[in-house]
Formats: C-alpha cells, structure tokens, sequence
C-alpha cells in the first residue's frame, strides 16, 4: 500500500499533551484555582481545540491528583489536600534521589555548569521573591538530575507527582525555604562535582524531604 503522506497520529499526540501542559500549567501556578469547576465548553473556547482532547487532559491531569470527577455531576480542580502533598513529596524525594545517584556519573562540565546557573537563577528569583523564577529555576536544576539518569521510566513516575508538588509551592510559596535550598543545591552541586553519587542521592532526598507546603 501506498505510505501516507500525512501523520494525523502524531499530530494529534502534539495537541493532547499540549492542552494537558495548558491546563495542567495553570492549576499549577494557580490561574485555576482549587475548588474550580472545569467546564469542557469554557475551556474549549480558552484552549480553541475540540471536546475530545479536553476530556483526555482531564483524566490524565485527574490520575495526577489535580483534578477530581464527580460522576454525572462535574470536574473540578482538586482542593488542596496537605496529605496529598505530603504522600507525593516522599515519592517525589526517592525518585529524585535516584535520579541524582544514576546521573552523577553522566556528568560532564556542562551538566555542573547548568546546576550552577539554575542555582543562581533560584537566587535571583529568591530575591526578587519572584514565585515563577524560583519554581522553575528548581525544575531546572533538578531536570539536570533527571535527564542524566537517562531512565525514562524515571521522568514518567516523576511526571505522575511533581505537579502536586509544584502547585503546592505556588499556594503557598515563601521566600525564605526557597532561600534555605540555594544552601542545598550548592551541596549538592559539590558532592555532583566531586563524583560522590551517594552523597549526591542523600542531599537530594534531604532536600525533598526538607519542602513543607
């Protein structure tokens, strides 16, 4: 048979993930706050897309945590839920610690290089008390730690609980623990550094473990 010249498969994966990212990013940073209802025909006009991929975004942003379905009734954005942080935020510190203990020996200079600038770029956030930087200067930082672990399972799980995490600093975010991680990256960073992999893994977890939200 002839091969298609069009590929509507992939084109259609694009736009299902780029409407979960869209509605995924504003829970997150609060644009959509908690308690919310979700209504397909608004967010459709918002997002300009069809039916189907909103309903897709929906349960997959609902198996995160961030969005709950009443059956027959409607879908809203999750309440916050401080159990719900605290469960996620274990899960989130062994992963990352694993991560961190399989990407040490990946390193190369540029990796240390790109730890050292998202560590600077949190401390510009810290003191702008600028809430956007900050969480994404982290995401940056330990993105390095994910990546290098070259394990994709890895960055699925993580995929799975970060946005909880990360809503959850948004709400509630403050200046001062975001100050006390510029101290822990920098560890972290040196133990990275120096090849000490399970140093590296124990700081990582500690500074998880170390977000109260």
């Amino acid at each position: 048979m002839p091969v298609p010249t069009t590929n509507p498969v992939h084109q259609r994966s694009l736009l299902r993930d780029d409407v979960y990212r869209a509605i995924r990013d504003a829970i997150v940073t609060g644009a959509l706050q908690p308690g919310e209802k979700l209504i397909d025909a608004q967010l459709q006009q918002w997002l300009g897309v069809s039916r189907t991929p909103i309903r897709e975004a929906l349960l997959r942003l609902e198996r995160t945590g961030l969005v709950t379905a009443i059956p027959g009734r409607s879908t809203m954005v999750t309440p916050y839920d401080r159990d719900a942080v605290a469960h996620s935020r274990a899960v989130a510190a062994e992963l990352h610690a694993l991560a961190a203990f399989l990407a040490v020996p990946n390193l190369r200079p540029k990796n240390l290089k790109q730890l050292q600038d998202s560590n600077e770029a949190l401390r510009h956030g810290v003191g702008t008390q600028n809430a956007d930087q900050c969480v994404q200067a982290d995401d940056t930082f330990h993105g390095v730690f994910t990546t290098g672990s070259q394990n994709p399972v890895l960055a699925e799980h993580l995929e799975q609980v970060m946005p909880v995490l990360r809503r959850a600093e948004y709400l509630h975010f403050d200046s001062g623990r975001a100050h006390a991680s510029l101290a822990q990256h920098q560890a972290i960073i040196d133990a990275a550094a120096a090849s000490d992999a399970g140093l590296c893994r124990d700081l990582v977890r500690s500074n998880w473990m170390a977000l109260e939200t």
